[in-house]
């Protein structure tokens, strides 16, 4: 079972040297390691790592607070890998998903995250019956008055809300975008995007555009991705979307492709619903032949 090691550290002045050692110790043939905030969900180190772990893989840190500051990240991340058929073990903290006793941590985990949330909704809504009841209007004053200034400043936190979360959603779709756009069309990119995650996580095309279009204002990504897509003919787009498949994680199987062509709805060459190894490798030396595979 592949052991991969992440080690993450905060500022320059500091070294990754001590975790690096640690997950060497621990099996890891291959440590990855990155200078960044823990809270910053969009981290480049980390979402290439996500994007290339494979079915089997096991993600290594010594300790859970260099992967993630907040429990709901910590979830999220596990949810990442569990979907791709991958583990999360932590040195120094008693969580291995490849483990009963980690599994059972982990649902631990989860049922106090959610019994947190309960908790802050029960005391929000505690807190406005009480407020009501003395006669107190919620709100702000200022939206209630249409004041200008109020108003700009609600319209920038809602901004700066949607930036949060396409940040912590960051590593599903952007190294897509990147890699795909303008070379394949929308409809295709989504397909490769969707196509591991969970059903709840799943991306609508018009969801898609307006974070892509929000990316782009802010320079996370480049102007050429909105650029029109270029026209492919059935048999050139199969093999590009193959390619895409296989580009996104290099260590899928053929019967894997075959799997998640099945769960895109694509039809094959003939225009069954069923996909064969044989065919996905055809797609894949065309693909080849046709320089898509760099």
């Amino acid at each position: 079972m592949p052991l991969i090691g992440y080690a993450r550290v905060s500022t320059e002045d500091q070294t990754p040297l001590p975790q690096s050692q640690a997950l060497k110790s621990a099996g890891c043939a291959e440590i990855h390691e990155e200078q960044a905030s823990g809270g910053n969900r969009a981290r480049p180190v980390l979402g290439r790592v996500l994007e290339r772990i494979g079915k089997g893989d096991t993600l290594v840190v010594v300790r859970i607070d260099r992967l993630a500051r907040s429990l709901s990240h910590l979830l999220e991340v596990i949810e990442r890998l569990e979907a791709k058929g991958a583990f999360f073990r932590s040195l120094t903290d008693p969580i291995d998903t490849a483990s009963p006793q980690g599994k059972f941590t982990l649902q631990v985990l989860g049922a106090a995250a959610e019994f947190e949330r309960a908790l802050i909704r029960e005391r929000t809504k505690a807190g406005l019956a009480s407020a009501r009841s003395k006669g107190r209007v919620g709100g702000n004053p200022g939206l209630r008055a249409r004041d200008p200034a109020a108003l700009r400043k609600v319209r920038l936190a809602r901004q700066d809300g949607f930036m949060e979360r396409l940040h912590r959603t960051a590593g599903d779709w952007v190294p897509h975008v990147r890699r795909l756009r303008p070379d394949l069309a929308w409809q295709d990119v989504l397909s490769v995007i969707n196509g591991p995650l969970p059903e709840a996580r799943r991306w609508t095309q018009g969801r898609l555009l307006r974070a892509v279009r929000a990316y782009v204002r802010d320079g996370f990504l480049p102007e050429t991705v909105l650029d029109r897509a270029g026209m492919r003919t059935r048999d050139d787009r199969l093999p590009a979307l193959v390619a895409a498949i296989r580009g996104a994680d290099p260590s899928i199987t053929l019967q894997a492709i075959c799997a998640r062509l099945e769960a895109m709805r694509e039809p094959t060459p003939r225009g069954r619903s069923r996909w064969q190894p044989s065919s996905v490798k055809m797609l894949l030396d065309r693909a080849e032949r046709l320089g898509l595979m760099g």
